[in-house]
């Protein structure tokens, strides 16, 4: 099992969440939220900096509502997963070097960019996503799952610790200030997704398709379009899919909003940037070998156990967080986040694998993929909003831990089936 579960295939598609975590980590929670408030938002007020970075957020997240169905199901009928999943690759790739020369109060053009780069790294994951039952099955599920999880924050770690090194001693790496540091990262974060996903495409075989479903692009994409149409009118035979993607879409809204809206809710409460940082560059390390165990868990218990576990951390993370102040106790919650964050992430995935037909996951994991997606449109503007009503960046954050309660709570009550010896409980 060992062996089956570490071959060429499995290493070169953990590599992928290796290769674009360094999006996730140093541009998604790091520096843009930061670099967009000080540098290309300085002349906003800070609370509505923070409505913007929600807007762009979310509308980046809709793109993908409307489109991940379409684009899972036509991947499925012309039988070239990896082939789009390179396109939107490329794309995140491009947008995410674009940023090194958005200029200084360009708020709109950051925002524009990074947008692009949101969408390919979205995108990306979907079809990345739609891959894994095609390198693991049965038992290895939730290992291999949480070793894709467990790589990303390594890698992103790594580079994110680089990163950081290079805003606080520019003069080291020859910048002339943190300013231009953090121009040269969003180029290193590119460099390092575009080379790093390499092994995926080398070594992850072709989709194996029968011949009359080559299809032209055209054609696979009616032919898509008619499928997702077709899922969405019998998704009531699949009961538990339906339900688990609701509470999905609730408690990966409060998950994925503690990502994107943390250094933003952490320089609102008078932190200071480079202790964000170093916190969210603690969160990565802890990840790591958080996510592996958070594998064994969910194999040893169940998926949906050990996801429930998981939730019931983030609330108390949360209620400390609405009362925190010192980097001392961000530094805390930063732990804490990373021993459930890649655990939730990966057995969240491993469990919708049992539930769905393996023959339709590209179309599954779209729907998959648009309620993680939609839920993070909800999430960032419920934080900006409040910010904005309320002038209290404390119970924006507060707020949150409704989403975690209701999708836990739906989580909890589905009757799932017994599949691989009941794993899936």
């Amino acid at each position: 099992m060992a062996r089956t579960r570490f071959d060429r295939k499995v290493i070169g598609w953990a590599l992928y969440d290796w290769a674009n975590s360094a999006f996730a980590t140093t541009v998604l929670a790091g520096f843009f939220p930061i670099f967009f408030k000080e540098y290309w938002a300085s002349d906003l007020a800070p609370t509505d900096s923070t409505f913007w970075l929600g807007v762009v957020n979310s509308v980046a997240s809709l793109f993908m509502v409307i489109g991940a169905p379409v684009l899972g199901a036509l991947a499925d009928q012309s039988g070239r997963i990896k082939r789009f999943l390179a396109a939107f690759c490329l794309l995140g790739v491009l947008a995410t070097a674009s940023l090194m020369w958005t200029p200084a109060g360009a708020w709109p053009l950051a925002m524009a960019v990074f947008f692009l780069a949101t969408v390919g790294f979205a995108g990306g994951n979907l079809y990345y996503d739609a891959l894994l039952p095609r390198v693991a099955a049965g038992d290895r599920l939730e290992r291999v799952s949480a070793l894709g999880f467990g790589l990303g924050y390594l890698g992103g770690g790594l580079l994110f610790a680089v990163n950081v090194a290079m805003v606080r001693w520019p003069a080291f790496f020859g910048l002339a200030d943190g300013v231009e540091a953090v121009r040269w990262s969003f180029i290193t974060v590119a460099a390092w997704w575009l080379v790093f996903s390499v092994p995926l495409f080398a070594w992850v075989p072709r989709t194996q398709r029968q011949p009359h479903h080559q299809a032209s692009y055209l054609a696979a994409l009616r032919a898509g379009a008619g499928r997702v149409g077709r899922t969405i009118r019998e998704i009531r035979k699949y009961p538990s899919v339906m339900w688990f993607l609701v509470a999905y879409w609730l408690y990966i809204d409060g998950v994925d909003t503690v990502v994107r809206m943390a250094a933003d809710y952490g320089l609102a409460i008078g932190l200071e940037a480079a202790d964000l940082m170093t916190a969210l560059l603690v969160t990565q390390f802890v990840g790591f070998p958080a996510a592996l165990v958070f594998g064994v868990i969910g194999q040893r218990v169940g998926p949906r156990r050990g996801i429930l576990a998981g939730i019931a951390v983030y609330l108390v993370i949360l209620l400390w967080a609405y009362r925190i102040n010192s980097a001392a106790e961000f530094y805390v919650l930063a732990v804490a986040v990373g021993l459930v964050q890649g655990g939730v992430q990966a057995l969240s995935r491993s469990l919708f694998v049992r539930l769905i037909p393996p023959e339709r996951s590209g179309e599954f994991f779209g729907f998959y993929n648009m309620m993680g997606k939609f839920a993070v449109i909800l999430g960032p503007l419920i934080v900006g909003a409040v910010a904005v009503l309320t002038r209290d960046s404390r119970l924006s954050i507060l707020a949150v831990a409704v989403l975690f309660l209701a999708g836990g709570g739906i989580l909890a009550a589905i009757r799932l089936p017994e599949s691989a010896g009941g794993r899936a409980k």
